[in-house]
């Protein structure tokens, strides 16, 4: 079983480890374009830990095997959506970033994207066209694909969002 809690500055050593193997699992999978050029940086997880925003995934033995950041609130790159449409753009949603779990870990997406909905029922999701092991998950769990959005650097990313109705 998956527990979950808050990341705390103690964690980043372990954090950084588990992107190195998200890396690892993206790279084996055919997706070589995400997540390049030492992103994420040491200092964005940082900044998820300090806000609140970074939790850790704990399997039954306590050890951690996964993180993603959890952000309530408007993501700045959701603004405009393209080839597409958002199922809902008015009620309040939280976005996903950087799930990334250990290699050989399992239910850590599932554990991740269930907390995320209890705590907030309009979930919004995006990923790079290669990384079709996150979009086949997102979809498994529910989230629709709604089009493509435009990362602040310019990058391209499918976006995905999962509302209670």
């Amino acid at each position: 079983m998956i527990t979950i809690r808050k990341a705390q500055t103690d964690d980043l050593d372990t954090l950084m480890d588990i992107f190195e193997q998200g890396k690892r699992i993206m790279r084996e999978s055919g997706n070589l374009k995400q997540w390049t050029k030492g992103y994420p940086e040491t200092a964005t997880v940082l900044k998820d830990i300090d806000e609140g925003n970074c939790y850790v995934c704990q399997d039954g033995q306590g050890a951690v095997v996964g993180t993603f950041a959890f952000i309530p609130g408007k993501e700045p790159t959701y603004a405009r959506i393209y080839q597409g449409a958002w199922l809902d753009d008015i009620r309040p949603y939280a976005t996903i970033h950087r799930l990334a779990s250990t290699v050989g870990s399992h239910g850590v997406a599932a554990a991740c994207l269930e907390w995320c909905y209890r705590q907030m029922p309009n979930l919004r999701a995006d990923t790079h066209r290669d990384n079709r092991i996150l979009q086949h998950i997102l979809q498994k769990h529910g989230f629709s694909y709604c089009g493509i959005i435009y990362l602040a650097n310019g990058d391209e990313r499918l976006a995905y969002q999962k509302i209670q109705r």
